[in-house]
């Protein structure tokens, strides 16, 4: 198993997700355990000294004036996190409330946090242990730091807040009972630095850069199976072409779909039709799909930037050296979290175009509403409604959160990001496509059991045999609802990529593309 050093190590959204699912393990090594000491006997230091530091020795937001006593430095922290837990909602996924206890180890073990040691380690226990605190899904506006959600997040520390904890929500208060341990007791700033940054916007934005990649690799999958399905042209996928207009994303989607589609026998069949082109949901695949591949490499730059950040406010140099910034403000991500929900709702809606265009009859030997013997039967007429309300759901979803600002703290938060709203948004268009996906798995395999005997080549044979070891062609109108969720859990696994790459293994076929690296997750 990986070993990550926390606060040395360059922190990845791929090394987040192991540390979170425990498939790597993080650890506090004697140098990150230096520096974290060092800063915090500079804010010890700070919180006895005359001069008033912002948040170790006065109070918050628009209090920053109010001087606080040594004595009381300790009962302001604790304060602080009982009075900003005023998160609504539903429970955020488990996974994402582990990134962020991930992401904020990582931040606070560079050592200009001002955090202590123990606190720290508490931290990683509950990590370790599966001790998850429970994080509602409202009340953050991405700025001043994830205020709400962070403060939920460590209120376990000092005993508060409610955790998942072997299969059930508990108090907090009973794990720590359970385990003989005692809540801690915040020293001067740690309250501050606990609940300052950008960890649920992040948190978040790791699962979008996971889920944003699969749903990539997947279309261009189910859309190279519909060409197939349509008789579509492998002509507008040539490397030439590319080579003129040399975004990466679109040589990638076109070398990939050539990949996809080597030695087809029903691409080939019709090589020199009198067919002039294809409708632009099949014919720009790179384009598109490229596109938003484009998008999804800008997004993972700004998390990876950002999961590697000092967020927290203010940040401590030394004793004599502290700067009471903007690092907490979501912005850097916020802008690339609606860049990529936009991005991930047009792979869903040219995929319902496919879908659209697979039922017209328009395909020689494809018949109408992909069966034979229609009239008495819909065939696949109406799934294609579902694939449509998707699209148009998600299309709501694509207003930018980041173009809204609404002020806080009496004017001190005078403008926000609204990440941590665009970052769930994009989630939630992302189920919709993986959903739409599906679908396209369902119609396409539909599409090309007319074109047997003739077979594709031997990545799309295997890829298609496995659908089909799950989904029996549809013959007559029956009940699809459990078809449509075989093949949309399909999409979610990643299990048709996996068998591509095994079989181009096997084959000695290519598969990746000299761009692959770069798209790598």
């Amino acid at each position: 198993m990986e070993t990550f050093h926390f606060g040395i190590d360059r922190l990845t959204a791929s090394m987040a997700i192991k540390l979170a699912r425990k498939h790597a393990t993080g650890v506090l090594n004697d140098q990150t355990i230096l520096k974290v000491k060092a800063s915090a006997d500079a804010v010890a230091k700070i919180a006895s000294g005359e001069k008033a530091v912002y948040g170790i020795n006065t109070g918050f937001g628009p209090l920053c004036t109010s001087r606080i006593s040594e004595s009381d430095t300790r009962t302001l922290q604790e304060n602080l996190l009982k009075s900003h837990a005023v998160g609504l909602g539903d429970p955020i996924p488990e996974e994402i409330s582990k990134l962020m206890l991930v992401l904020k180890i990582h931040a606070l073990a560079q050592g200009f946090s001002g955090i202590q040691q123990h606190t720290l380690e508490r931290m990683l226990w509950m990590l370790e242990n599966d001790i998850v605190p429970v994080v509602p899904m409202q009340g953050s506006v991405g700025a001043s730091g994830d205020l709400a959600p962070l403060s939920h997040l460590f209120l376990p520390l000092i005993g508060f807040g409610k955790v998942h904890f072997a299969g059930e929500i508990v108090p907090s208060s009973k794990v720590l009972e359970h385990f003989n341990l005692q809540p801690l007791h915040l020293g001067p700033k740690e309250g501050l630095a606990l609940i300052n940054g950008t960890q649920f916007i992040a948190a978040f934005g790791v699962k979008v850069v996971d889920r944003l990649h699969n749903i990539l690799q997947h279309a261009d999958i189910t859309g190279a199976m519909m060409i197939e399905g349509l008789m579509g042209s492998i002509k507008p996928f040539s490397a030439e072409l590319h080579q003129l207009r040399p975004f990466p994303g679109n040589k990638h989607v076109a070398q990939t779909i050539l990949n996809l589609l080597h030695e087809s026998e029903i691409v080939n069949s019709h090589v020199n039709c009198a067919r002039v082109q294809d409708p632009y949901s099949l014919r720009c695949m790179p384009q598109v799909h490229g596109a938003s591949r484009n998008a999804w490499l800008h997004l993972k730059d700004s998390i990876e930037t950002e999961i590697n950040s000092v967020t927290d406010n203010p940040v401590v140099f030394d004793e004599n050296h502290t700067i009471s910034g903007g690092n907490f403000h979501g912005q850097p991500i916020a802008l690339p979290l609606d860049y990529a929900c936009l991005a991930a709702s047009e792979i869903g809606n040219i995929a319902d175009r496919r879908i659209y265009l697979s039922i017209e009859g328009d395909t020689p030997g494809v018949p109408k509403l992909l069966l034979k013997e229609t009239g008495l039967n819909s065939g696949l007429m109406i799934p294609q409604y579902t694939t449509a309300a998707l699209a148009s759901e998600n299309k709501g979803l694509c207003f930018p959160s980041s173009a809204d600002s609404i002020p806080t703290s009496l004017g001190q938060e005078d403008h926000v990001s609204m990440g941590s709203i665009g970052a769930r948004k994009a989630l939630q268009v992302i189920g919709n496509v993986e959903k739409i996906l599906g679908v396209e798995l369902f119609y396409a395999a539909q599409a090309m059991d007319f074109h047997s005997p003739m077979k594709s080549g031997k990545i799309m044979s295997a890829i298609y045999e496995h659908v089909r070891s799950k989904i029996k062609p549809v013959v007559s109108d029956r009940v699809m609802t459990d078809d449509m969720e075989m093949a949309i859990e399909m999409i979610q696994s990643g299990e048709l990529v996996k068998i591509a790459q095994e079989v181009a293994n096997k084959e000695n076929l290519k598969f990746e593309t000299e761009w692959s690296e770069l798209f790598k997750f």
